[in-house]
């Protein structure tokens, strides 16, 4: 069972001499384990180890027996992030560089329960990097309660390896500074382009639309998907001629400007709209649709699983460093869960109940996600 124990390996103990009866790591995969199997926090987690007490034996110490909620929470509340945002790294850090096409989608949120109101403290706000192909949470940072999302965004960057992929991020982090960080780390971007970015926004805008000449103007096959009383249609274009607008802007890397139009019917009524990109490499426009597609699933594959699926949105924990640590937690096991693959494809709330109810699939979740990132490590 080291697989298990040397998951939180580097983790340091905040625990004062007092207060260290029960073993760190045993803590923490409890804590872990309860959260695979659908629980919350510290209350289930208590309450899982002493359901599972005789499973747990089987491979940890225990040995003054299962934590109280207590102790649980203090543990939590005390122990320093970055000591669980490096455990998440190790895990997935060779697994992103195994998927070199991935697209590297960036995007924050907010866990609302999270304030206090007596202190005006703010809500707890993260900025996640999501792997959207294999749905694997890449890293995360908290955004100072003074601060905002683009000063997040450098510490971020500096946690992942975006060499050789394409790092996509709403209108919010169209920032100079942010295309040459990425540039920098020699990753490619696909920055959404809106109103806020003023001139620019405009020359691109209307040289999209009026194109210096057809031969720079591609343009992709229509797609179309329906489902749940929805008809969307996407097409996209990619203008390669930008002399024009890099004379007037001078945007670091910019080499072609995209443009994505929807048309969106929905139980008879049509909506368009129509997306502006700025692309660091002369993507074809089917290329620019699905990139742009795929920095979506951050919304479904992950902001969804979070907050509906594993209802983050409505903890309350506020505590010293709880609900960031919580948080870390959460995406660990969405990881574990998402990087063993099944003969069967299944839901990850399938996943969860699964695990709860069998306690043969719960070890197989982590010591498979373990052993497959130890075997990608090898190639």
């Amino acid at each position: 069972m080291q697989t298990i124990s040397d998951l939180f390996e580097g983790v340091e103990d905040p625990r004062t001499s007092h207060a260290t009866k029960h073993d760190l790591h045993d803590m923490l995969v409890i804590g872990l384990m309860t959260i695979i199997c659908g629980g919350e926090g510290c209350t289930d987690m208590a309450v899982f180890g002493r359901e599972k007490e005789e499973f747990l034996r089987s491979f940890l110490k225990l040995k003054h027996g299962i934590p109280s909620h207590d102790a649980l929470s203090n543990l939590f509340r005390s122990i320093d992030p970055k000591g669980l945002q490096t455990a998440l790294l190790r895990l997935v850090r060779r697994w992103q560089d195994y998927f070199s096409n991935d697209v590297i989608a960036i995007d924050g949120t907010a866990l609302r329960r999270s304030f206090t109101a007596a202190s005006k403290r703010s809500p707890l706000h993260l900025v996640q990097a999501f792997a959207s192909e294999t749905g694997v949470v890449l890293g995360q940072v908290r955004v100072s309660d003074t601060s905002n999302e683009i000063t997040a965004l450098p510490a971020l960057l500096d946690l992942l390896s975006i060499t050789g992929k394409t790092v996509t991020l709403d209108a919010l982090h169209t920032q100079r500074s942010t295309a040459k960080e990425i540039l920098a780390q020699k990753g490619n971007y696909v920055l959404a382009l809106k109103g806020h970015q003023g001139t620019l926004h405009k020359d691109v805008r209307l040289a999209m639309d009026d194109p210096p000449s057809a031969a720079t103007m591609s343009v992709s096959e229509a797609v179309t998907e329906t489902g749940h009383g929805r008809i969307e249609t996407r097409q996209a274009w990619v203008l390669t001629d930008i002399d024009g607008i890099q004379e007037r802007h001078a945007w670091p890397g910019l080499v072609a400007c995209g443009a994505v139009k929807t048309e969106r019917n929905i139980k008879g009524k049509t909506t368009r709209e129509t997306r502006y990109f700025l692309l660091s490499e002369p993507l074809a426009p089917d290329q620019l649709l699905t990139k742009v597609r795929k920095h979506w699933r951050i919304e479904n594959s992950l902001h969804w699983v979070l907050d509906v699926t594993m209802n983050e949105d409505q903890q309350r924990t506020r505590t010293g460093h709880g609900a960031e640590n919580m948080a870390l937690m959460r995406r660990m096991a969405v990881n574990m869960v998402r990087v063993v693959k099944e003969q069967k494809k299944s839901s990850m709330r399938s996943k969860l109940k699964r695990a709860g109810w069998n306690d043969s699939y719960l070890l197989e979740l982590i010591i498979g996600a373990k052993i497959q990132l130890n075997e990608i490590e090898k190639v």
